[in-house]
């Protein structure tokens, strides 16, 4: 399923000078502002070129290790100083005391500091020829660690992280080699970031659906985490409930490490609290979670008004309606 709709999005490289060269970058805007408008979003090329990313790596990393050698290049290396800076900041900046449980204002200015530092942050990553893009790619990561003002984080955000990395790829910073390195390194360390955040602000989840969700706050590492498991000899969907599995391959596994973030922030049955992911460890196969995870989140979240009126076009993730 995976292998023929990923065709449906372009590959970025091939895109990168066609973009670059042609394109007057701008900043990032929202276009859907009502539930008529999602079917703009549906036929356009930020959808497909979004959906052809996230499928292009869900293959990429098919039955790979996290611990697995791979290629790590340069924009990589700058993307996980970014990560760091952003890791350093909520050190320098500790909750605050407040009455309130949840959504600690601390956040906020953690928040003002990227706000502010984010177009100087992207800049740094982009090659030289390709600075002017700075400002619109900006946006993306800006968006993709959360709400300053709800103080929560969801699906959208990291929705955004990932548009942020398809940007990346189609001037050219990232390229087609750079695939596993982008997820098993610089999504993986994305990820343990927001963990950080949402631990230490207690950040609500956006628009969660509780135990009916598949996870309060992330989706596509379980996309691509059981893409890793795919045709793995021992490893099967049932085992992902059992803690002593979870403990010992967790650091080779994105699925396992998601697992593992739950069991230390849920209390009860797993089977109440994860009730989704419960059923899912019944199916038989990985490629079955596999592309059923897929056609999940096309349905949970990439078609979902709630999720995508937040989502901002610009030129290179544009509303314009989707090359035949």
């Amino acid at each position: 399923m995976a292998e023929t709709e990923q065709q449906s999005g372009s590959t970025p490289e091939d895109e990168a000078h066609e973009v670059t060269d042609s394109v007057t970058f701008m900043v990032p805007k929202k276009e859907i502002s009502m539930v008529p408008d999602m079917s703009k979003w549906k036929r356009s090329q930020a959808y497909a070129d979004y959906m052809g990313f996230v499928l292009t790596l869900n293959e990429g990393v098919k039955g790979k290790n996290l611990t697995c050698e791979y290629k790590v290049s340069e924009t990589v290396e700058k993307l996980l100083d970014l990560l760091e800076t952003l890791d350093r900041w909520i050190n320098e900046t500790p909750p605050a005391d407040q009455p309130s449980r949840f959504g600690n204002r601390a956040y906020r200015t953690w928040f003002a500091k990227l706000d502010q530092e984010a177009e100087a942050l992207v800049a740094a990553v982009l090659p030289a020829d390709r600075c002017a893009a700075a400002p619109e790619i900006a946006v993306y990561l800006k968006e993709s660690v959360g709400n300053a003002t709800r103080i929560d984080y969801g699906t959208g955000h990291e929705a955004a992280f990932a548009a942020f990395l398809c940007c990346l790829c189609k001037v050219g910073a990232l390229r087609v080699d750079d695939q596993l390195a982008i997820v098993f390194k610089v999504f993986n360390r994305y990820l343990a970031v927001m963990r950080k955040l949402q631990k230490t602000y207690r950040m609500e989840p956006a628009g969660s659906q509780g135990v009916w969700g598949l996870d309060d706050f992330q989706f596509l590492p379980f996309i691509w985490g059981s893409s890793q498991f795919v045709d793995h000899p021992t490893l099967e969907p049932r085992h992902f409930i059992d803690e002593r599995v979870v403990n010992e391959h967790h650091q080779d596994f994105m699925f396992l490490e998601c697992i593992k973030f739950i069991n230390e922030m849920k209390t009860g049955p797993f089977a109440e609290h994860s009730n989704q992911l419960w059923n899912i460890s019944a199916v038989p196969s990985w490629s079955k979670v596999n592309q059923g995870l897929v056609r999940m989140y096309k349905a949970e979240c990439m078609e979902k008004f709630p999720v995508i009126q937040h989502f901002k076009f610009g030129s290179l993730l544009s509303i314009q309606p989707g090359k035949p």
